[in-house]
This record gives C-alpha cells, sequence and structure tokens, in this order.
C-alpha cells in the first residue's frame, strides 16, 4: 500500500520558531508573543522589524541605532543593482524585485559573512532597500525620476515620498506604516517555508529572501490582492454585491476575500484593514470600493459563507494609497522582508537540511528496452 502525502504539507509542523505564532482556534496572530492588536497603531513599522529581527522590542537608543543603519543602507544600492535597472523597465514588478534583491548581494559588504552580526546588519540593509528598489523601478518603469530617499522618515513615508514625489501626508504614511506591521510575518506561509528551505542549505540571507520573493511571485500566494481588485470591478457596486455573491455560491465557487487556510474562523488582521479602508475612503472622498467590500462582506455573512481576510480590504487600501494594482505583491514583501529575513536567521541559528520525503506513485518495475523496439 502506497503511503499518500499529505498535499501542501497541510497540517505538517516543518520547524520551530519563536517569531510568530498563528493560532488558528482562537484567530490570533502574535509576533514574539505580542499579539498583533497590541502593535498596530502602537510599534512603528522599523519596531516591529527590531522584533522580529533581533528578539525584542527595541528601547530608545536601540530603535535609534536601528533607523541609522536604514539611512544608511538607503543612500547606495551598489553598482550592480545600478547597471540591472535600466533593462527591467518592461519586466512583471516582482520578477523585476526578485532580480534586484539578488543583484544586491553583488556590493554587500557583509554578503560573504555567515555570522549573526552580519546577517542582523543584512536583514537590516534589506529592509530599507527593498522598499528603495521598488519606487526605483517604478520610476524607470514609468520614465519618472525619483526623487532621493530621506533620512528623517521612515520606511512607510519614503515609500510614500519616493513613489508619489511630493510630500507624504502624516496620516497616509501612519495607515501605510500599520499596514506594513501586520504583514510583517505570519508565520509558516510559502515563501517564509521557501526562505527557510534555502537558508537550511547555509546558503546567505540574500538567496533565502530572493526564493521567498519568486514564492511570494505565484498567483496563488501574493496575487490574492488583484484578484479581489478583479472581482470588485466585475461585481461593479455595491447594489449587485448579493446577487454576485448568492450566484457564486450556488455554483460552488470560492470567493476571493475571504476565509483562510491558516485559520478556522476570523483572519484577526481583516478587521485592522476594513478600520483602514474605511478611514482611506473619508480622507479621499472615493468611497467605491470600500463601499462594495463592504456589500461583499454582509453578503457572504447572510449567505453563510466565511469570514473576510485580509486580502478583501487590502485591495481598497492600496487603492487608497495611490498604488497601482501591480505594486499589491510587492508591497506586501516590502512588509514581509522583516519576516522572512528574521525565518531564515532563525533556521542559521539551529539549521538541519530540510529534506523531506516523497511519496512515489509512478510506475514500478520497468523494464528498459533499446530504442528501435521501442514503440
Amino acid at each position: 500500500m502506497v503511503e499518500r502525502a499529505a498535499k501542501g504539507l497541510a497540517d505538517i509542523v516543518a520547524a520551530n520558531t519563536a517569531i510568530s505564532n498563528v493560532d488558528s482556534k482562537s484567530g490570533t496572530l502574535s509576533y514574539r508573543g505580542y499579539d498583533i492588536d497590541q502593535l498596530v497603531g502602537r510599534s512603528s513599522f522599523e519596531e516591529v522589524a527590531y522584533l522580529l529581527q533581533r528578539g525584542s522590542l527595541p528601547g530608545r537608543g536601540d530603535l535609534d541605532g536601528y533607523r541609522a543603519e536604514l539611512t544608511a543602507a538607503r543612500g547606495s544600492l551598489g553598482a550592480a543593482v545600478e547597471a540591472v535597472l535600466p533593462v527591467l523597465a518592461g519586466a512583471e514588478p516582482m520578477a523585476a524585485l526578485r532580480t534586484l534583491v539578488s543583484a544586491l548581494s553583488a556590493d554587500d559588504p557583509d554578503a560573504a559573512d555567515g555570522s549573526l552580526g552580519a546577517d542582523q546588519r543584512k536583514a537590516a540593509r534589506l529592509v530599507a532597500q527593498l522598499p528603495v528598489l521598488l519606487a526605483r523601478y517604478a520610476g524607470v518603469r514609468t520614465g519618472v525620476e525619483v526623487p532621493a530617499p530621506r533620512a528623517d522618515l521612515g520606511v512607510a513615508g519614503n515609500l510614500l515620498w519616493q513613489l508619489r514625489g511630493t510630500e507624504p501626508d502624516a496620516e497616509l504614511v501612519s495607515i501605510l506604516d500599520r499596514y506594513l506591521v501586520l504583514l510583517a510575518d505570519h508565520t509558516m506561509n510559502a515563501s517564509t517555508f521557501a526562505a527557510r528551505v534555502c537558508a537550511a542549505t547555509l546558503s546567505d540571507l540574500h538567496s533565502a529572501v530572493t526564493a521567498a520573493i519568486g514564492t511570494l511571485k505565484g498567483p496563488l500566494h501574493g496575487g490574492a490582492g488583484e484578484a479581489v481588485l478583479a472581482l470588485l470591478a466585475e461585481v461593479g457596486d455595491a447594489g449587485a454585491a448579493a446577487d454576485a455573491v448568492r450566484g457564486r455560491l450556488t455554483a460552488g465557487e470560492r470567493i476571493v476575500g475571504f476565509g483562510h487556510r491558516a485559520y478556522k474562523g476570523v483572519d484577526p488582521r481583516a478587521k485592522h484593514v476594513r478600520a483602514m479602508s474605511q478611514r482611506l475612503a473619508e480622507l479621499t472622498g472615493e468611497r467605491g470600493q470600500h463601499d462594495l467590500s463592504v456589500a461583499l462582506e454582509q453578503a457572504v455573512a447572510v449567505a453563510g459563507g466565511p469570514p473576510p481576510n485580509v486580502d478583501l480590504y487590502a485591495a481598497a487600501v492600496l487603492r487608497g494609497l495611490g498604488f497601482p494594482t501591480e505594486l499589491g505583491a510587492p508591497v506586501l514583501a516590502v512588509a514581509r522582508m522583516a519576516g522572512w529575513t528574521a525565518h531564515a536567521m532563525e533556521q542559521h541559528a539551529d539549521n538541519r537540511l530540510i529534506r523531506p520525503d516523497a511519496a512515489y506513485i509512478g510506475p514500478k518495475r520497468q523494464v528498459w528496452m533499446p530504442i528501435q523496439e521501442r514503440i
């Protein structure tokens, strides 16, 4: 009897981690023991990146030092990145980021050093440099001159500043910062697992996060935001939501933006993103996507469907912040860089090569024949 594999490694514990935890029964997400509800709106993305990468929330001196590392890292991306950037104008955004992050390693001063201290320095640089890479790529793609990053702005502020070229509104910066905190890590998702598999070979940090970016590029992982936008466009307006939901559920279709494999009930991130979407609708006066998302949530609830996940309102949040549709997954990568690097370093610190078995289901006892005898 052939032992069958657990498809998608469902319910298989692949690693011990102290970085983040999803409690599917209670519907909670925590970073190093801190419930996400405690962190969103209270700790900046820089504080949370420090927490994930270095193990504890920083004191004032620690945070000032970490921010100084980030500021210094934004100043130069290296000759390899500058050489590669111009030829990526026509590349798809996640493909461009995958290539650019790989190119960063060519000029990183700690590229050949696998010690913990070097990994921590590289991890901080990657958190700082990925949003700059995204802004520079967007500039090359659209032919727009991108302003240099500013020392007085953090990750969220600089991303808005560089992509827009105008002074970022403080409340928009706050919303983006909270969004990045909310998505900084999510335990053993596909891209994090890819990063850990790569790190388990004792490959370097840049290789591990390049593997993660390549994994997030897949539409089943990083493409939910675009799928939600496509759904919103297809439904059209709030008045059509109930009929659209009934039609899909009757046909046995899954409605994108609802339910999550990691949670048996509510995705704890959803309420935060809903609040951000509501506030952006108030600030911009553009309520269409938010109101349609609310109508879809209500219609699915009435039909007895699952609760919304983080992706339903994330699409409206990113649109409200001014990000084009195709930059949804790259912005997620900016947030997730904090978690990816933390997991890669944790794997390096207590390592064993990740080498699962496979259940062979192909033919057996075949008999080789010369090519002239094969039919």
